[in-house]
């Protein structure tokens, strides 16, 4: 499985794209482009859009993949899509070591799916855009 055109198009609906190296908003890594991160990125580093957008398609990519290796069952394009925007925003990690993933190896789809919503924190409290992310996520998920 490949993400989807619905799949990017939630990417860049919660990321936006900033052409110029930033914080995060946790204030924990160099950004660019599209959430883009990685050792290359760095105070000052500036992009073309073009740039952005192949970053972009390559991430998800990776995101994707690490899906794809990480569940054991099948899945629709629509779980398949919410998954990899998950990893693309917290991390094959996070979700390698989650009830998420347990449950949806299980065969518990609802089950998984809903564990998506649990995964609204940072920085120690609940995000307003992670909330809105997580039950896009959903949305796509039951798709």
């Amino acid at each position: 499985m490949t993400p989807s055109p619905a799949c990017l198009s939630l990417i860049r609906r919660f990321e936006s794209c900033c052409l110029t190296a930033y914080w995060d908003s946790l204030g924990a890594v160099w950004t660019i482009g599209w959430g883009h991160t990685g050792p290359e990125v760095h105070a000052g580093l500036v992009w073309t859009q073009e740039q952005a957008d192949e970053a972009l398609e390559h991430d998800a990519q990776a995101a994707g993949l690490a899906v794809m290796r990480l569940v054991d069952i099948q899945m629709t394009q629509g779980e398949f899509d919410a998954l990899t925007d998950f990893v693309f925003n917290e991390g094959a990690g996070r979700l390698a070591s989650s009830t998420l993933l347990k449950l949806m190896n299980g065969g518990d789809i609802v089950g998984a799916g809903n564990q998506l919503l649990r995964w609204d924190w940072a920085g120690g409290k609940v995000v307003a855009g992670l909330a809105e992310r997580r039950q896009a996520e959903l949305q796509l998920w039951n798709s």
